[in-house]
């Protein structure tokens, strides 16, 4: 009898342990937009697959890269609302949501990687605060390479972008359409490959990456301006009530793996900024500068929409671009 008592005791004890083990353990589910050989969806997968290997079983991060879960336009709501725990999304495209968030994409304020950390720097308590009114917690942040000016035409005198078809893909873009005479179509980045295709628009700003992970010579596009426009940057984010589920030892595991992806994504977009122009190059493309006339109407624009933003922004905003500019 005694025998039996103790037998089953131990498989009571063994059943609490591993109904604790089962309660204690997560699964976040991670949206990524972009394609899984994406620089960004990489270093996303690494910085899940460590915390998923480190955390013993406490926490399993699944990626679901190329808007396969959600869309790019759908994942901060996503995460926002509990319908996945952890997500990436494009900073700048959430201007609707709070202004300080296209700080980083803003032309001409942040013209090199150095420049691009030291708004970063400047920026990020605010961004940090702001996430945090809204559910969420900030993980890391990883910039993109300097934006430059695609199109299928010749860009020869600023009278060549009347009218021209432009790829939008935030608040920013749109309103640099407007101000040099473009015609703006929104359109995310899982799109472009067709919207180049079927001619729905015809110029577009982003990083050489894009032009090369959608392989934008395949499109009719045949020109690329390095205008070093702007650095913007993807940003991770995880619903609070997901994380509050953490104990404190995987929070920490958490950041300290985001903190890694952080600082390998800057290195990785730097490294990646010559050699993706190389790859345009390579493949047909006319890589060069604007002349002086685009290139003024350009950082016109990029005043004109630093004192907007700063207006929308309010003071925090002022702020920022004055702890910036110190």
């Amino acid at each position: 009898m005694k025998k039996i008592t103790k037998v089953l005791l131990i498989l009571a004890t063994f059943s609490l342990v591993s109904i604790n083990n089962l309660i204690a353990a997560e699964k976040w589910d991670m949206p990524l937009a972009y394609a899984a050989g994406n620089f960004h969806s990489m270093n996303a997968d690494e910085f899940a697959k460590n915390v998923s290997k480190k955390s013993g079983g406490k926490l399993t991060i699944v990626t679901h890269a190329g808007g396969s879960l959600y869309k790019g336009g759908e994942i901060f709501r996503a995460v926002r609302t509990g319908q996945a725990q952890i997500g990436e999304r494009f900073m700048s495209a959430l201007g609707n949501e709070d202004a300080l968030y296209e700080i980083d994409s803003i032309p001409f304020l942040a013209t090199s990687f150095d420049d691009a950390m030291k708004l970063y720097k400047a920026s990020k308590k605010s961004i940090v605060k702001s996430l945090d009114s809204k559910g969420l917690v900030f993980l890391y942040a990883v910039p993109w390479p300097a934006q430059g000016l695609y199109s299928k035409k010749e860009i020869k005198s600023t009278n060549d972008l009347k009218g021209l078809k432009f790829r939008a893909y935030n608040p920013a873009t749109v309103r640099i359409a407007e101000l040099t005479g473009m015609t703006p179509t929104k359109i995310e980045v899982a799109e472009v490959s067709q919207a180049f295709s079927t001619g729905t628009v015809e110029s577009m700003i982003t990083s050489p990456t894009t032009g090369k992970d959608t392989k934008i010579w395949e499109n009719g596009v045949k020109y690329f301006y390095d205008i070093a426009a702007w650095y913007p940057k993807n940003m991770v984010i995880v619903n609070k009530a997901a994380w509050k589920k953490l104990d404190s030892a995987t929070q920490k595991l958490v950041l300290a793996e985001a903190a890694i992806a952080e600082q390998k994504g800057w290195a990785i977009a730097k490294s990646g900024d010559a050699a993706d122009k190389k790859t345009l190059a390579s493949n047909g493309m006319v890589v060069g500068a604007v002349n002086a006339p685009v290139k003024a109407l350009f950082q016109k624009v990029g005043k004109t929409l630093t004192e907007e933003w700063s207006k929308k922004a309010g003071a925090t905003g002022k702020s920022v671009i004055a702890a910036y500019k110190k």
